[in-house]
């Protein structure tokens, strides 16, 4: 049979010359011993007697038209991608029409469609884009079917290593998880469904972002509660460029694991040093091989967090190298590399003296914001709004003195100040 492009077709004339349409599409590539039965058990179905209504009114004959199309679409046939994701629109368009969307009939033949287009996830790869999208879109907004929908849009994207063509958002996932009738259980499995495809395509952080979300929506204290949030406190020690490990505290689940080795190492890396963090590896030898944790990634990460730390106690200050040698236990000449690599990671700024053999700290980051890290924020806020009171008396002196003193005395008088309130804030 000569292969013409019927995408124009599909959308246009009645019921039946659709069906029709899709039927010889359908069939287009079965040998012609099997294409002429097929044809025939088709005309068979959409018979209707000599005086009747056209088709369009039987609703049970409309129904069992498409069922038959449905059950010969077992690939995605021999077309162009624009007849194939045509060929599928115009499916999901008469089975949305012809049946409610949460009907047990829906849901079967939905699934049935899904299996057609998530095996061989690298053939075609953007019309099934294209077509699952389509389908997810044309379902409505609170229907469960959109909970497999988009597993089987994760799993031909992950397969193809292209997950950012999904361009997935926390924001957008919250949404649906919100809208859809969907079970706590089918939450959770979808949510993990989420971190297997960014862990699949080599993205571990993205992959811990949603293992918050995932390990949040399971019961505390079960037994998969407690098995993600082990996993959800490995995979955080494991990546080497996340130094934010407080959000892991607030998982209930992982505040229940407190009695865990690895639970136990998470708070040397929240409120400890390279001290706590050698105390700990020489009790647990055995526990970073089983976790699949580096020894020495941990090393360097404990000591830039406790950099980080020591830092944001000295925010405004210079910082002695002798200070930083003894806290991180390293030798004096090895300082400004590890000042270099913490500002680099975002946890600190600030600017290196070798004349006085100090680092200046401008900003710093605190590992965790509880009672001290409040106190010590509220004692800088309270001196800034002291120091910038003096600013103000400073300029209104100026004022009231008129000509009497000039525009580079004035300034020079408010920078002065301006720096008592820099050091003092801090």
């Amino acid at each position: 049979m000569a292969t013409t492009d019927s995408v124009s077709v599909f959308g246009e004339g009645t019921f039946e010359e659709q069906i029709q349409e899709l039927v010889d599409y359908a069939t287009r590539s079965s040998p012609e011993d099997e294409r002429a039965p097929l044809l025939q058990s088709f005309r068979d179905i959409v018979k209707i007697d000599e005086g009747a209504k056209p088709v369009e009114k039987y609703e049970e004959i409309r129904r069992r038209a498409l069922s038959f199309v449905l059950d010969q679409t077992k690939s995605l046939g021999d077309g162009s991608e624009q007849e194939i994701e045509g060929y599928f629109n115009l499916l999901f368009s008469h089975l949305l029409a012809l049946w409610p969307a949460d009907s047990p009939e829906t849901k079967l033949h939905v699934s049935s469609l899904l299996d057609v287009l998530t095996p061989s996830p690298s053939d075609h790869p953007s019309v099934k884009y294209r077509v699952i999208s389509n389908l997810f879109n044309a379902t409505p907004r609170n229907s469960p079917l959109r909970l497999p929908i988009y597993t089987a849009l994760l799993k031909v994207a992950a397969a193809n290593g292209e997950l950012e063509t999904l361009r997935l958002s926390r924001k957008d996932v919250e949404q649906w998880l919100q809208e859809w009738n969907i079970s706590s259980e089918e939450r959770s499995q979808f949510l993990k469904s989420i971190v297997d495809a960014f862990a699949k395509s080599s993205q571990p952080e993205n992959a811990y972002q949603y293992t918050l979300s995932y390990v949040s929506s399971l019961p505390t204290s079960s037994p998969d509660g407690q098995s993600a949030a082990i996993d959800a406190i490995a995979l955080a020690l494991r990546l080497p460029s996340l130094f934010d490990l407080d959000p892991l505290l607030k998982l209930d689940a992982v505040v229940a694991a407190k009695d865990h080795e690895l639970f136990l190492l998470l708070q040397v890396f929240l409120n400890g040093g390279l001290p706590e963090f050698c105390s700990w590896l020489e009790s647990h030898p055995s526990v970073p091989e089983k976790y699949e944790l580096d020894p020495a990634q941990l090393e360097r990460k404990i000591r830039l967090l406790s950099f980080a730390s020591l830092g944001f106690a000295h925010v405004g200050h210079d910082l002695p190298y002798s200070e930083i040698a003894s806290t991180l236990q390293i030798e004096l000449s090895q300082v400004e590399k590890w000042a270099i690599d913490v500002i680099r990671t975002g946890l600190l700024s600030g600017k290196l003296s070798q004349t006085t053999k100090s680092l200046h700290v401008y900003r710093s980051s605190a590992r965790t914001f509880e009672r001290e890290q409040w106190e010590a924020l509220e004692k800088r806020l309270v001196a800034w709004k002291a120091g910038l009171a003096s600013v103000l008396e400073v300029v209104i002196s100026a004022q009231k003195r008129g000509n009497g003193s000039s525009v580079g005395e004035v300034v020079q008088q408010v920078a002065q100040t301006a720096e008592s309130v820099q050091v003092d804030a801090a």
